[in-house]
């Protein structure tokens, strides 16, 4: 047998164990992103609760008033509102994130199969990915976070923005250009950074930690544990970035695509602690840390699962 057709014969996950990887992390994002979406969507609406220069104050009504808020006022469905976009986002995001950092962790740092890791180096695996793959993912998020708020839109008697993803798109890069699609793109990419930090490098440190240390083995039981552990991380360093990304993406802006209420993410920082108080940074954190503990409980099963009847190692 020649090289090439041995090369052929060879599973998928063998012959492109990059794109393999891609594929199977998109496939449990998806999952994960559809399950828990409507926490997502009540966070969103709750960051942008009591901003000063947004308007008229809205009534601060908490987690599960604000979701039967939008159930009552705008229908069931309407807790779905972004997610097509949120979906296209986490394809590319975690797509992007789950491949570098298992490129940064066994071919940079050169981790051997059932050895300890450095923390540092799970933290800087861990930063590295996040941020490389929320840049490539921030148009989506953009569209996913101003799709979000057009229920809110309507109520107020407000021409609707778009009238789907593929229009919204379309719009946004007319008004601002290709630069316009990444707006609110360094918060974004800070925001990512840290939840990252706190999720990939949690999951894995703690994961291998109980297989190492522990009689426990690699399967569902230690899966879930690590998740739940690196939902709870992630959701206390991310949410302060998430309120300001959310903030900044969600201002009106000029015709050259120039935000008309913050100047940067810092100035966003700045005036909502300013206006709101230290603790505004952590609206929409219950909300947060109840979806990222099911989303990174129902990512991590799926991804592990999908990975093991696709005869990929375990990661």
């Amino acid at each position: 047998m020649s090289p090439a057709e041995e090369e052929r014969s060879l599973p998928l996950p063998e012959r492109w164990p990059r794109a393999s990887k891609f594929a199977l992390s998109a496939c449990a994002a998806t999952v994960a992103e559809l399950v828990t979406f409507p926490l997502d969507l009540t966070k969103t609406r709750l960051q942008i609760q009591g901003e000063a220069a947004a308007g008229p104050a809205v009534p601060y009504r908490g987690m599960v008033r604000t979701a039967a808020g939008i159930v009552q006022e705008e229908g069931v469905w309407k807790l779905w509102q972004g997610a097509t976009p949120a979906v296209y986002r986490h394809i590319v995001y975690s797509g992007v994130r789950m491949v570098t950092y298992e490129h940064l962790r066994d071919s940079v740092f050169g981790r051997a199969e059932g050895e300890s890791f450095s923390l540092w180096k799970a933290v800087v695996g861990g930063v590295s990915a996040g941020a490389i793959g929320q840049f490539f993912a921030s148009p989506t998020d953009l569209v996913k976070v101003q799709m979000q708020m057009e229920g809110k839109r309507k109520l107020e008697g407000k021409p609707l923005r778009f009238r789907g993803v593929h229009h919204a798109f379309l719009k946004i890069l007319s008004e601002g250009g290709v630069r316009g699609l990444w707006a609110g793109w360094v918060p974004n990419v800070q925001r990512a950074a840290l939840v990252n930090m706190g999720d990939l490098t949690t999951y894995d440190t703690v994961k291998h930690f109980l297989l190492l240390n522990t009689t426990l083995v690699d399967n569902s039981v230690t899966h879930s544990v690590s998740s739940a552990c690196s939902g709870l991380v992630a959701a206390v360093l991310g949410t302060p970035a998430d309120v300001v990304k959310t903030r900044i993406m969600n201002q009106p802006r000029d015709k050259q695509g120039r935000g008309l209420l913050y100047k940067s993410s810092m100035d966003c920082l700045i005036q909502t602690v300013q206006g709101e108080g230290f603790m505004s940074l952590y609206k929409g954190f219950i909300p947060t840390w109840m979806r990222m503990a099911p989303w990174s409980l129902v990512f991590w099963l799926t991804y592990e699962q999908i990975r093991r009847l696709c005869g990929v190692t375990s990661f």
